[in-house]
């Protein structure tokens, strides 16, 4: 089969399309031939010899953690999914799951059934990004009807699911993103927005209850300048650089509260958010598709840091 191998850390000139063995699953698992593959962030953070390079170890090895496709093969014990069955899923993070490839094999029940409107290529887009929005507002936070959220990087993938998620829940959405994006995310559901390039937020809002941090105290103390929009008791939950013990303090001191967070596999999570996107309460934005072949250029495209949505990967050949 193709897959996509690394053999060291490095720029996307590392990815490499290759002929490997094709694996066979195990008991309780399924051999998935991916149709299309998600590309986040984590990935070419991990392939650069970060992310969850810790994790992984050393080259090589095929990233990719986003598939959507169909059962191919059953291992003993599967009684959930049979061949044929159109599925999609995040297996294994933070472990390898090797999405970048024609087929993979995981834990049945780290799947969930394709939402059924939409197709491979947009589905691959959903599971990393929603999973991580939806157990940030909904297991981390449990954000209820009339809270005020504030998301960071709403325009992003993680970020427009969890404009829809919260909206989803009754909570009065306030976003962050360029000007450009102010349009589409108010049609997702958006009540605030407030475009970071030409004012502080801090300026521009405040009673939040939850704040969902995309961005990390990495670029401009986002995540530490959020403690000045919480109420007493509110919850900042920081995604891409944890909680420094400096931020826990802070939070602490005013009477706040700071979690870190990482997404798991959740595969009855994911048969939730495809039946919002089949009833039409959640869309999916993907601003480009790649071919398998040219993962790096879709890599050179992700490193911009001005993704509307997400960015695919079209793995099955026509």
């Amino acid at each position: 089969m193709r897959a996509a191998v690394q053999h060291g850390f490095g720029g996307p000139e590392v990815l490499r399309v290759e002929r490997i063995p094709r694996p066979v699953p195990l008991p309780t698992e399924v051999l998935v031939r991916v149709h299309a593959a998600g590309i986040n962030p984590v990935d070419w953070k991990t392939r650069s010899g970060n992310g969850m390079a810790g994790v992984l170890g050393e080259p090589p090895f095929i990233l990719g953690w986003d598939v959507s496709g169909v059962v191919e093969e059953t291992g003993f014990g599967v009684t959930t999914l049979k061949p044929g069955d159109e599925v999609y899923g995040m297996p294994w993070f933070p472990r390898a799951a090797g999405g970048y490839a024609d087929y993979v094999t995981a834990p049945a029940r780290q799947f969930a059934r394709k939402p059924a409107t939409v197709s491979h290529e947009q589905a691959a887009a959903v599971p990393l990004a929603a999973l991580t929005a939806w157990q940030a507002l909904v297991d981390t936070a449990d954000v209820r009807r009339g809270q005020r959220v504030l998301i960071h990087a709403a325009a992003g993938g993680v970020g427009h699911f969890a404009v829809q998620f919260a909206k989803h829940l009754g909570a009065h959405v306030i976003g962050t993103a360029s000007r450009g994006h102010h349009d589409w995310l108010t049609k997702l559901g958006a009540d605030e927005l407030i475009d970071y390039t030409t004012v502080r937020f801090e300026d521009a809002v405040r009673d939040v209850d939850v704040v969902v941090d995309l961005v990390g105290d990495g670029h401009d103390n986002t995540s530490t300048r959020s403690l000045n929009v919480l109420r007493p008791g509110g919850l900042i939950v920081a995604i891409p650089s944890g909680v420094s013990a400096e931020l826990l303090a802070a939070a602490e001191a005013k009477g706040m509260r700071a979690s870190a967070f990482l997404v798991e596999p959740d595969g009855p999570a994911l048969t939730r958010i495809a039946g919002l996107i089949d009833a039409g309460e959640v869309s999916v934005g993907v601003e480009a598709v790649f071919p398998l072949e040219q993962v790096a250029v879709a890599h050179v495209r992700g490193e911009t840091d001005r993704t509307r949505g997400k960015l695919v990967l079209r793995v099955k050949e026509d």
